[in-house]
């Protein structure tokens, strides 16, 4: 498979900041690829540099050293519209006041379509509606957002992402505030879409066991570097994950997936 996304060795760090006490964070020699149709997943501990990536992916910040390309051309010569019909993110969650029915966040979708029109034409509505239909809200594009459950805003949200018809699709925790049956229905949507559209996902997440069911492979960083890539089997080892999370886990198999299953050892 070929390059959809690639890091050669990127650093990145913040401006220093007044307080003596701030603990500089920087990134460096970040090298990686997304192949086509693959799904990824990012994990680490807080503060290993998992939203820096998505900033520098999606160029709301510049790398210091190396580059970033996508499709093999460097990030930072892609016109910002032609980037966003490319790449989509899905954000944690909309702010929880947002006075908007479905249908009119997923039409925010085709913005970095015509971005110099203030009304939708027949093709945005159309491509809205079949992401609507790809995440199951469909039904539910009338209602107003702040009517609906955590599960049907998420999907909603990504419906918004997928009318941008991107070819690369990043989300932030995507199940970071869904209870268990959300987060099952959202592990199975990531996956559908993969398999029938083809998309490449980049999945952040701190939900070891959802990136485990769903990436083809997993990067786990930690205090901005690379610790391991590769296949979940062989990311998610115990003392791997012992070192960098500094706590004691076991890893099984799932007796039907025999995907890895973490699991945090409780010393009471």
């Amino acid at each position: 498979m070929t390059a959809l996304l690639e890091l050669r060795d990127v650093g990145f760090a913040y401006p220093a900041v007044a307080s003596r006490r701030a603990r500089p964070f920087a990134l460096a020699g970040l090298s990686f690829s997304v192949a086509h149709g693959e799904i990824v997943g990012v994990i680490g501990p807080n503060s290993a540099g998992k939203t820096t990536l998505i900033r520098l992916v999606t160029r709301v910040v510049a790398p210091a050293a190396g580059d970033i390309a996508l499709d093999g051309r460097p990030l930072r010569r892609w016109d910002p519209a032609a980037l966003a019909r490319r790449i989509a993110v899905v954000p944690q969650g909309v702010p929880p006041q947002f006075p908007f029915t479905v249908e009119e966040l997923v039409l925010m979708g085709r913005y970095p379509h015509g971005p110099g029109r203030y009304f939708e034409s027949a093709t945005d509505v159309a491509a809205a509606r079949a992401a609507m239909a790809a995440t199951g809200v469909l039904e539910l594009a009338a209602l107003q957002l702040e009517s609906l459950s955590g599960g049907e805003r998420q999907r909603a949200v990504v419906a918004r992402a997928l009318a941008q018809e991107p070819r690369l699709l990043i989300l932030d925790e995507p199940t970071a505030h869904l209870d268990l049956r959300y987060q099952a229905e959202s592990a199975a949507l990531l996956k559908r879409l993969n398999r029938e559209q083809g998309l490449t996902i980049l999945l952040v997440s701190h939900d070891l066991n959802l990136a485990s069911e769903v990436c083809d492979r997993l990067l786990l960083m930690a205090e901005g570097r690379l610790v391991a890539v590769g296949a979940p089997d062989a990311v998610l080892e115990e003392s791997a994950l012992g070192a960098v999370f500094g706590c004691e886990v076991t890893v099984e198999k799932s007796p039907t997936t025999r995907r890895p299953v973490v699991q945090l050892t409780w010393r009471v």
